[in-house]
């Protein structure tokens, strides 16, 4: 039976009705869409801001022969352009994150409404239907907050991106940003951490495991849990067999691939935190605030087996002295107490604090302290310089024993408002400094400044200022012989009644009173006597001069006690000060950066090097260098001539030993080397240049020339050799049997020859025709000097050493 023709009218106009309602709804639908677009739409940030996208990056300081030094950076991150990653590492990300990234605009529908379904029928939000797209969008332009407007948005900008940038700029983005977990973000880091090579270097296996990651960097890390790391890196093979992305027999042979992770990065002391700081200031200098962006690499001039070797060499020197003041575990009472600290550190601020031990802890492996009215502890974990046999806390110092300390954080105060969790560092032993520096390019080789070695520490040898002792002496006696008054055979005073009055500098061995020697005797022996005189002869204004142009760039003042070198410099100066005279007389400034690489693979133009200065002749700077070689062949370098090959140098001690030096120089390195304590605490009796640094300079030189033949230092033009009587200084006779040759500036040498003597092979300590004699001390007004600092000559082979109890430190 057909329906009445009433009905199906009826019919028709409501079907019509309902077309038009749905209309209606539709318009109405994408009206809503539209202004719900627009209103998104507002604020957004700019997509064309990802084509100059610059993420922040690592930047990596690099020794000369590509060692990696140090990092620096906000996040752990190296761009690296798509063309660098192998094509199986993309298609394994593809296949774990986004299969139709190719073929989609930005959005997967299918997918965005499967996760709506699965999420509403669990009531909750279980999977979401990112695309890589989306995920860039999620992780360089937006949050990662999760709500209904942030989805908005993302969806929008998935779109807009699509039309902006292409499918390849878009994984770069991606592969570039992804975080991997332990503060890697990047495959290129990634890679790094995991396998310890480059992105380009990963194998199917490894590329299918590292895509697992970023699903959940933490539960799927193969650091964290191996074996879930695997099955996600067998679901990601899968997917790339599933999706034709890779072939049966290679898929199968990564899954059978054992994984082979790369050790953990050292985390506690670097080899050359000074060289990172310094390197560091120099990116700054450079390139100003985009240091802080990253992704730059800076070649330095460290030479990391040197480095190793100067740290070495300080921390066994350290460690001797430390053996011989008796500061290592277990730390007794001693029999005559220091003076303790008793302020408030917090008010009076000290580098270094007595204070005395009240208990330790042996679960913590804890020391306790009191410093003046704070309590706190000793982390002896971090004390292992002290700790040589590895002690209980309780076994490490007795109650009462006095140590010294620094403060490293107050605590929190109590409800008395008194501090007592402070947290202390031991400082029972001295600190040093080694530098080394290439006489011919004055790269630096090495730089250490402190024991320890670690990030942030204060580097001693360019920032601290200490009196450099009888290491000055040499800028006194080049000069001298600079202005051709004075000569290596010149006989110079050693009395020191000879000096002005108010000011009597006392030699080493304690003499009042003694014949005058020779200038290259004096040198040798380290008189101080007739270093002062000698600076009062020729000015200490003209030294002071004359050291400044050889590179000393500290403050000296024009007084006789700069001779004794009463005015502080910086290891670092020193050995440059020194390489200009064993680079024959030419000054050029040190450098520890030799060139700067930006992300973009271009080099940065370096702060512009001060030019090379002449700052004397190569003459007179190998006449010098003569002079030196005898402080190591007869005087108190004595014990460097181990090396077996020409070394050029001279001690320094100051005042009370308060700083031990010895800087000098082979004809390829300079290196000076300090001691002493921070707070210029002596370094006890019996301790000198000869003994506490030299040492050090002795193992350094020794790694650094190991293989090389020794060389000779070269004779330059303007230089003769004449006999001379070792009494007189003269120009020796004829078959005199004890004459030896001495070395002179062309027109210095003596023309008077002398005269014979009852004693065998003497002579009358006349005065020689063109070169200077004792004479008395020059009439100047002098302003009251410093005290004189004094060399303590290294003990006789045999000789018992000075006994006096050590110092409780």
């Amino acid at each position: 039976m057909s329906p009445s023709p009433s009905l199906l009218r009826r019919s028709l106009t409501w079907l019509r009705r309902l077309v038009l309602v749905g209309l209606a709804l539709c318009g109405l639908g994408m009206i809503g869409v539209a202004l719900l677009v627009r209103h998104h739409e507002r604020g957004l940030p700019s997509t064309a801001e990802l084509k100059r996208y610059a993420p922040p990056q690592v930047t990596r300081i690099l020794a000369k022969d590509g060692t990696l030094l140090g990092e620096d950076f906000v996040e752990r991150r190296t761009v690296v352009k798509l063309d660098a990653i192998p094509p199986e590492a993309k298609l394994a990300f593809l296949a774990a994150e986004d299969a139709s990234f190719f073929e989609h605009e930005g959005l997967d529908y299918p997918g965005m409404l499967r996760a709506m379904w699965i999420n509403v029928r669990s009531t909750s939000s279980r999977q979401g239907a990112s695309t890589i797209t989306q995920q860039v969008v999620k992780n360089v332009l937006l949050t990662q907050e999760r709500t209904f407007d942030r989805k908005v948005k993302e969806v929008i900008l998935a779109r807009r991106i699509e039309n902006e940038l292409g499918k390849e700029e878009i994984l770069e983005l991606y592969l570039n940003h992804i975080y991997f977990g332990h503060g890697r973000y990047g495959v290129e880091e990634a890679s790094r951490y995991y396998f310890g090579k480059s992105v380009g270097e990963l194998t199917l296996g490894e590329a299918a495991l590292m895509a697992g990651v970023p699903k959940g960097p933490t539960r799927y890390s193969p650091r964290e849990n191996l074996p879930r790391a695997l099955r996600r890196r067998e679901y990601v093979l899968d997917q790339m067999l599933e999706k034709g992305f890779a072939k049966p027999e290679a898929v199968e042979k990564a899954k059978r691939e054992p994984v082979v992770l790369a050790p953990e990065p050292e985390t506690s002391g670097e080899l050359a935190p000074e060289v990172v700081a310094e390197a560091k200031r120099v990116l700054r200098e450079a390139v100003g605030d985009r240091a802080a962006r990253g992704g730059f690499v800076v070649h330095t001039t460290v030479d990391p087996k040197l480095q190793a070797a100067a740290r070495k060499a300080l921390r066994t020197g350290l460690g001797q002295h430390d053996a011989r003041r008796k500061v290592t575990a277990p730390i007794k009472k001693p029999k005559k107490m220091p003076e303790l600290f008793e302020g408030d550190p917090l008010t009076d601020k000290r580098a270094v604090y007595v204070g005395e031990v009240t208990g330790a802890d042996d679960a913590k492996h804890e020391l306790f302290v009191r410093v003046g009215s704070m309590r706190g502890a000793v982390n002896l974990s971090h004390a292992e310089r002290y700790d040589p046999k590895k002690v209980r806390a309780a076994e490490f110092a007795e109650v009462g024993a006095p140590v010294r300390v620094s403060l490293v954080s107050k605590g929190d105060p109590n409800h008395e408002g008194k501090y007592t969790h402070a947290r202390f560092r031991l400082e029972l032993g001295a600190q040093g400094a080694v530098v080394a520096i290439d006489v011919r390019t004055r790269d630096v080789l090495a730089l250490v400044g402190s024991y320890e070695g670690l990030r942030g520490g204060l580097d001693r040898a360019t920032t601290s200022r200490r009196q450099p002792g009888s290491t000055f002496k040499p800028f006194v006696f080049s000069y001298a012989m600079h202005q051709r008054r004075f000569t290596p055979a010149s006989l110079v005073p050693t009395d020191p009644g000879i000096m002005q009055p108010g000011y009597r500098p006392k030699n080493y061995d304690g003499s009042v009173a003694g014949e005058p020697k020779r200038l290259r005797e004096v040198l040798a022996k380290s008189v101080n006597v007739s270093a002062a005189w000698l600076v009062q002869e020729v000015g200490p204004a003209n030294v002071a001069a004359w050291a400044e142009a050889a590179g000393i760039e500290s403050k000296l003042g024009a007084t006789p006690s700069l001779a004794l070198g009463a005015y502080e410099v910086s290891p670092r100066e020193l050995t440059n000060a020194y390489a200009t005279f064993a680079a024959g007389g030419t000054w050029e400034a040190p450098r520890v950066v030799a060139r700067i690489v930006g992300p973009d693979g271009a080099e940065v133009p370096l702060p512009p090097r001060a030019p090379a200065r002449r700052a004397m002749t190569e003459a007179e700077a190998y006449l010098t260098t003569d002079l030196l070689e005898s402080v190591v062949e007869d005087g108190t370098g004595k014990a460097a001539k181990v090396l077996g090959r020409p070394i050029a140098g001279k001690t320094g001690t100051s005042n009370e030993a308060r700083d031990a030096w010895f800087a000098g120089y082979s004809t390829e390195i300079a290196c000076a080397v300090w001691t002493g304590y921070d707070d210029r605490l002596p370094l006890g009796a019996g301790e000198s240049g000869a003994r506490t640094a030299l040492p050090i300079f002795i193992e350094l030189m020794r790694a650094a020339h190991q293989g090389s033949p020794p060389t000779d230092f070269p004779t330059p033009p303007g230089i003769v050799r004449v006999p001379i009587d070792p009494v007189s200084g003269l120009r020796a006779r004829a078959e005199q049997e004890d004459a030896f040759s001495e070395v002179f500036l062309e027109g210095t040498e003596p023309t008077e020859t002398a005269k014979e003597s009852e004693g065998e092979g003497g002579g009358d300590a006349g005065t020689e025709s063109g070169a200077a004699g004792a004479g008395g001390a020059a009439s100047v007004p002098v302003e009251t000097p410093p005290p004189a600092p004094s060399d303590v000559p290294p003990p006789t082979e045999g000789a018992p050493l000075p006994t006096a109890e050590p110092p409780p430190f």
